[in-house]
């Protein structure tokens, strides 16, 4: 059995039956776990996440359609095989339309029931393996939120394509590690993993960055340069916060894309790519195409998969995992032994905002870590470091940002959304000005005074 200890969810209310066919899978070398109605089954999901769901149609109170469709809302790539002594083929026909992977009526054969298994394993993207170790393509990321594993399951299933994939999420969410995770369960996985800010680097150096450019093509070009598409070659690219790509830039990414070969800067020579594109932004994109900031061909180019990352906030049972996890990476980084948080300081790192994410939830673990003078760490060093944490020191690229967006408001308001007049005073054309604008979703109208009323 290749598949190991795969877990299966087995849902039935004649327990008779529910003990026969539970003896059968677990002999075939599956882990088993057991639910006489669909309201228990759902709690049981609400813990642990099965690879495959088994369940009977008809039930007391919720029957296994409605437990299907309960489960299909929140786990649309979770198979659910179905069984019924009542079975007929309009039922079958019904159900597969609306996404049951398999429909098999009793009395049925156990191999079949077996056969059916195995090809929804195949089918489920599978997480774990036996002895429930995440599988190295993501073991990176450290999660036992149903949303993030229903994430997990549906890049995997997309791994196995080619297709480009556009991940949604907050800044400090995983996005480049979920796109690193994607390129491991892929076919490119012996190949090249290379990535780009595209809002830290400015659009004439970035043009270089992903093209390359030739020998001379500008001051201080003294050597060719081969640019992340051809060094990403037989691999993937993951092109960060494209949202933030120059519009000029887009149109030439859009053509790179379409003919499968780039022009490096200087350079009459097409080089044909052989590339996976993963994109991600904070973005929303549909309102950037709106207002003009995003080219809706290249949207839809890069936009063939889309997956949501959901923010820390909303996968909370995340928390307490991820901290023990960089307790222990940082343990040797301090030659410390790893400590752990007192109660009263994890429920304070629980209910904490986390406008930053993981990627803040890091910086204020490593900051208690580094002060902790005991094996346990106390909520008053917790509650130092989210505080501290408000005015943390951030990238440059995101104070660049930062200051650009109140500069651009403090203008505004000096100019009552007058456009030309912000322009001249920032010393830019409308144009570029209005670039900016769109950037930062700055509206000119907003902070046009209002008119007095007539008496």
């Amino acid at each position: 059995m290749t598949e190991g200890k795969a877990q299966i969810l087995l849902v039935d209310d004649d327990r008779d039956l529910l003990k026969l066919i539970s003896l059968r899978l677990s002999a075939a070398g599956y882990a088993v776990q057991t639910a006489e109605s669909g309201a228990q089954a759902l709690a049981q999901l609400a813990v642990a996440r099965p690879r495959v769901v088994i369940t009977d149609l008809r039930m007391e109170g919720m029957d296994g359609m409605a437990l299907f469709d309960r489960i299909h809302a929140v786990m649309p790539t979770l198979p659910v095989i179905i069984l019924t002594a009542h079975g007929t083929i309009p039922d079958a026909v019904t159900a597969t339309r609306r996404g049951v992977f398999s429909f098999l009526t009793k009395p049925f054969d156990g191999k079949d029931l077996l056969a059916q298994v195995e090809q929804a394993l195949k089918f489920s993207g599978g997480m774990e393996t036996a002895g429930g170790v995440p599988e190295a393509w993501r073991a990176a990321i450290v999660t036992r939120s149903q949303r993030m594993e229903e994430v997990l399951r549906q890049a995997k299933l997309v791994a196995g394509s080619d297709a480009s994939v556009l991940i949604f999420g907050e800044s400090g969410s995983g996005k480049e590690l979920l796109a690193q995770a994607i390129h491991l369960a892929s076919v490119r996985s012996k190949g090249p993993f290379m990535a780009v800010n595209c809002a830290a680097i400015p659009e004439h150096l970035l043009e270089s960055e992903l093209f390359g450019h030739a020998k001379g093509a500008f001051s201080g070009a003294i050597y060719a340069h081969r640019g992340l598409f051809q060094a990403a070659q037989g691999g993937t690219l993951f092109l960060d916060e494209i949202g933030d790509m120059p519009l000029a830039l887009q149109a030439k990414l859009l053509r790179a894309l379409q003919d499968r070969s780039v022009r490096p800067v200087g350079s009459t020579e097409m080089v044909p790519i052989d590339v996976r594109i993963i994109s991600a932004t904070h973005r929303d994109l549909s309102e950037s195409i709106r207002v003009g900031g995003f080219r809706p061909d290249l949207y839809y180019r890069l936009n063939v998969v889309s997956l949501a990352l959901p923010p820390l906030s909303e996968r909370r049972e995340d928390i307490p995992l991820l901290c023990a996890h960089f307790v222990e990476q940082l343990a040797g980084r301090y030659s410390k032994p790893a400590r752990t948080f007192s109660p009263d300081a994890m429920e304070l790192l629980v209910n904490a905002s986390w406008p930053g994410n993981v990627r803040q939830l890091l910086n204020v673990v490593e900051q208690t870590v580094a002060l902790s003078t005991s094996p346990v760490v106390p909520a008053s060093l917790v509650q130092q470091a989210l505080h501290d944490d408000n005015t943390m020191m951030v990238s440059l690229d995101e104070a660049r940002r930062a200051f650009e967006h109140d500069y651009l408001v403090r203008l505004l308001r000096a100019t009552e959304g007058n456009v030309t007049q912000a322009a001249r005073m920032a010393q830019r054309n409308r144009t570029e000005f209005y670039k900016l604008l769109q950037r930062h979703d700055l509206t000119p109208s907003l902070f046009k005074a209002e008119k007095p009323e007539k008496a």
